[in-house]
């Protein structure tokens, strides 16, 4: 089976990676949250993921930059969702310091391959 470039990139695995962790746990918020929190945790989190595969398609490194800058937005977007539900007492404090560690480790990729693009 063929495996496209942006298959190959940790950063796009680490992504799609949280994005699953993301469901799972928006899976167990409450009813109430879910075209609130859990609807914007998950589409946040699938537009990292999204943004990476996408932007890798692009020919010229500038849309290839746009792409990746669009990525760590949603990733900043992410993480404020898990402060709020943080303090909304929907996860736990080392849940939180969990998902804070895998988003600040993708932030600190998505940073260094829009260096390499913007090179």
């Amino acid at each position: 089976m063929h495996q496209f470039y942006f298959e190959k990139l940790e950063v796009w695995q680490n992504a799609k990676n949280l994005s699953v962790i993301i469901y799972q746990l928006t899976s167990n918020y409450p009813e109430k949250e879910r075209f609130g929190l859990t609807s914007q945790m998950n589409r946040s989190s699938v537009s990292i993921a999204a943004n990476i595969a996408e932007g890798s398609t692009r020919k010229s490194n500038k849309d290839k930059s746009r792409f990746i800058n669009i990525a760590y937005g949603s990733t900043i977007e992410l993480l404020n969702f898990l402060i709020i539900s943080v303090e909304l007492k929907l996860i736990s404090e080392e849940v939180y310091a969990e998902l804070r560690n895998k988003i600040e480790h993708i932030a600190n990729q998505l940073n260094a391959l829009e260096k390499r693009f913007s090179a």
